[in-house]
């Protein structure tokens, strides 16, 4: 039989075969696929990670022209736009008085550990779930090997090796299913924090270009003060 074909059946089978820890280790499977189809799903539609649309868009604008960003920014969708919208309105409040650079600083430190704190969630239970079900198999295969070795002692004289053998191999399998279990969670649990720290980095970014935007007015400043030192180090010559 297909491991395709009537798939409940074989899953019962192979829960008959590795008993109560192979479902146990069944059911963490199918709670960590959950969380990380969410998570995926979540990074996906928030566009974690993916903030260089923003940058491009508070970098293409003075400090003047802020609004006609906010305006920009609130076409667009994810957490990047979210926070550049939040950190504009602000930066006008600070402008109109308002608001003090430091509660600025602080409102927007809060805002982006919200945010780092909520993509976080569900990171914990992978984490679990990575570290426990090998343990949760060896667990098994002990117990698996405790039983063999009871049958095997209980056949007294007529020993038959394939007790032994069939009950070692049954107790491993325990320990296969929970390293199958443990092994691509961790994978996708590495894969999602490199994607946190990646949006970490880019809020950062965004929150510098909003408080401290270079205008093009300090631009053209900048590049008249290098030309009039380069001339000036050519007549030195």
């Amino acid at each position: 039989m297909n491991l395709l074909e009537n798939p409940i059946l074989r899953i019962k089978e192979f829960i008959d075969v590795g008993g109560p820890v192979v479902a146990l280790l069944l059911c963490l499977s199918v709670i960590a696929l959950a969380v990380i189809l969410f998570k995926a799903w979540q990074f996906s539609a928030l566009r974690v990670g993916k903030g260089q649309r923003t940058l491009a868009v508070l970098n293409s604008k003075s400090e003047i022209a802020l609004g006609q960003a906010l305006l920009q920014l609130g076409s667009m969708s994810g957490y990047s736009a979210q926070i550049a919208s939040y950190a504009i309105g602000l930066k006008q409040a600070e402008a109109s008085q308002s608001y003090q650079r430091r509660d600025t600083e602080e409102a927007l430190a809060l805002a982006a550990a919200i945010q780092i704190k909520s993509l976080q969630s569900g990171f914990r239970a992978l984490d679990s779930i990575a570290q426990i079900a090998p343990l949760i198999g060896l667990f098994g295969t002990v117990l698996g090997m405790i039983t063999a070795f009871q049958a095997l002692q209980q056949s007294g004289n007529s020993v038959d090796p394939s007790i032994l053998a069939g009950g070692i191999w049954v107790a491993l399998l325990t320990t296969a299913v929970g390293l199958a279990v443990a092994m691509p969670t961790s994978i996708a649990l590495t894969y999602f924090e490199s994607r946190v720290e990646d949006h970490r980095l880019a809020l950062e970014q965004i929150i510098a270009a909003v408080l401290s935007p270079v205008s093009d007015s300090s631009k053209r400043t900048s590049n008249a003060i290098q030309a009039t030192q380069h001339q000036a180090a050519i007549h030195a010559h």
